[in-house]
């Protein structure tokens, strides 16, 4: 297996993205209410937007948001968007792209980072409650608000 490595959303890479493939039943999930909502009044350039390659080849995309300025908490420092592959499910793409943006929120003096999700059969809540999320709380629309503590890189 070849290693995995992140890369910044471009131009040559978002085609690839928007082909990522999904598994039967989880196009439901793909993206929560409240974060359509929000995604109307965050600044654009608090994204946080990569590509995981392995060698040439686009595996999975990673979305999240840094604004501080966030009214809402749960919209500080979010983790918007997890796709990976269809087939590459469960290969350790996810858990690899997780991690990449729990070390960038340390850098970024970030204390927590949280998750919305929505709750079914074929949902991400294993996923991110896999990964250290842990549920602290529930969005308006039903949706589970899911948090993790970073620590933050010593010098």
């Amino acid at each position: 297996m070849s290693e995995l490595r992140l890369e910044e959303l471009s131009a040559a890479t978002i085609v690839h993205v928007n082909a990522l493939g999904l598994k039967p039943g989880q196009e439901q999930f793909i993206t929560p209410v409240s974060y359509a909502a929000a995604a109307a009044v965050t600044p654009a350039d608090s994204a946080w937007q990569r590509v995981v390659l392995r060698g040439d080849r686009v595996v999975g995309f990673i979305h999240a948001n840094f604004d501080p300025e966030a009214t809402q908490e749960e919209f500080r420092a979010a983790l918007w968007r997890i796709n990976v592959d269809a087939d590459e499910q469960g290969s350790g793409i996810g858990s690899f792209a997780v991690e990449a943006l729990v070390q960038e929120a340390g850098r970024r003096g970030v204390d927590r980072l949280t998750v919305l999700w929505e709750r079914g059969e074929e949902g991400p809540e294993g996923f991110f409650l896999r990964q250290g999320f842990t549920p602290v709380g529930e969005t308006p629309y039903g949706e589970v608000i899911g948090a993790i503590e970073v620590s933050r890189p010593s010098h």
